[in-house]
């Protein structure tokens, strides 16, 4: 009788031993799940040569971003040319399929989600809404290698549970001329990612989209034009807003979409609310309160909007200490005036 009841008390003791290390190894929830987003306060990450380390993520965490935009670059020659080249060896690491899941990981373990947003580089900077092809084989080339660059990257948000997915960004002339094989692509990612989608239009392109039905947001790279003065006030930049959220909320409302800024920002130059989107070298007069007073603006605008889901700023630098500072006249906020109104309003929001 003693042996016997040492056997059962053995394997009860067995079966609870068990179940406790099944309860420990059971995978982590989802960031995505785990967190209510109130907006999307997020970053556009610029990649890195390197790998992504804790010390690149604690600036975000003390911004308050609750999103980041991870965005591997598929390059071509020209804008004629119908092939991509993305994944290569001689890309950062942070452009590769290998280095967007370890970015992908890291932010997951600190509770920030993501936009996975591939997008397109065109030798010399040349702008990729003019992307257009000159004959049929050429169109249905580019079509055959962009569907691979954008379908090996969906398969990659969905093994590291992406929140949303970006299927392209600002291109227009294609969109145009195949607008089918647009339709027929959100398909096909759908059939193999289950998270939220979007496209990134340009500020002048997004009204002309055909296939936001399709899709779960309305993505605009928002560089409106909201004021003409060397150094906006606050006051100024709201009135210059005025008009595009009028258009902005009709949008959202005739597609019962949200509206979602897949990029926004504003450099800090003079000027800098005349044409936000001119990155060129001939903008070097510094001027960091026109770039805090544009954010300030935009954020008083349009962040209390229930149309509004958030955006990503652009952008965003993975070696925190040595990226923007105050005689920087680019986009990044880091280390200048306009980082700690960011961080003021991100912070109010992030959950």
């Amino acid at each position: 009788m003693t042996k016997r009841y040492t056997f059962l008390a053995c394997i009860l003791i067995f079966s609870l031993l068990s179940s406790c290390a099944q309860k420990k190894e059971s995978p982590k929830m989802n960031v995505q799940k785990v967190k209510g987003i109130s907006k999307i306060n997020g970053v556009s990450l610029v990649a890195s040569r390197d790998t992504l380390f804790q010390q690149n993520v604690e600036p975000l965490n003390e911004l308050g971003a609750n999103y980041v935009a991870i965005m591997p670059f598929g390059f071509i020659k020209n804008l004629g040319h119908p092939e991509i080249f993305y994944n290569q060896p001689r890309q950062w690491f942070g452009e590769s399929v290998q280095g967007v899941a370890q970015y992908v990981k890291l932010l997951h373990e600190n509770e920030i989600n993501i936009m996975l947003k591939p997008q397109i580089w065109v030798s010399r900077g040349e702008f990729t809404g003019l992307v257009e092809m000159a004959s049929e084989e050429e169109w249905l080339q580019l079509e055959e290698t962009y569907r691979n660059f954008i379908m090996d990257f969906a398969n990659v948000a969905e093994a590291e549970n992406v929140a949303i997915f970006c299927i392209g960004t600002e291109l227009e002339k294609f969109i145009e001329h195949r607008p089918e094989y647009w339709r027929t692509l959100i398909n096909e990612v759908k059939n193999v990612y289950k998270g939220k989608l979007t496209y990134a239009a340009n500020w002048d392109e997004y009204k002309r989209v055909p296939f936001w039905d399709a899709l779960d947001f309305i993505g605009v790279d928002a560089y409106f034009p909201v004021s003409e003065s060397k150094t906006p006030t606050i006051d100024e930049v709201k009135m210059g807003w005025e008009r595009w959220k009028t258009e902005l909320k009709a949008i959202s409302e005739k597609e019962n979409k949200k509206i979602l800024f897949a990029e926004y920002g504003y450099r800090s130059v003079d000027f800098s609310g005349k044409e936000p989107w001119k990155s060129d070298r001939e903008m070097n007069a510094i001027n960091l309160e026109a770039q805090s007073n544009s954010l300030d603006g935009l954020y008083q605008t349009l962040w209390n909007e229930e149309w509004f889901a958030g955006g990503f700023l652009w952008k965003w630098f993975i070696v925190h200490e040595r990226a923007g500072g105050e005689v920087d006249t680019q986009f990044s906020p880091q280390n200048k005036p306009a980082q700690t109104v960011i961080a003021k309003y991100y912070s109010a929001n992030k959950y």
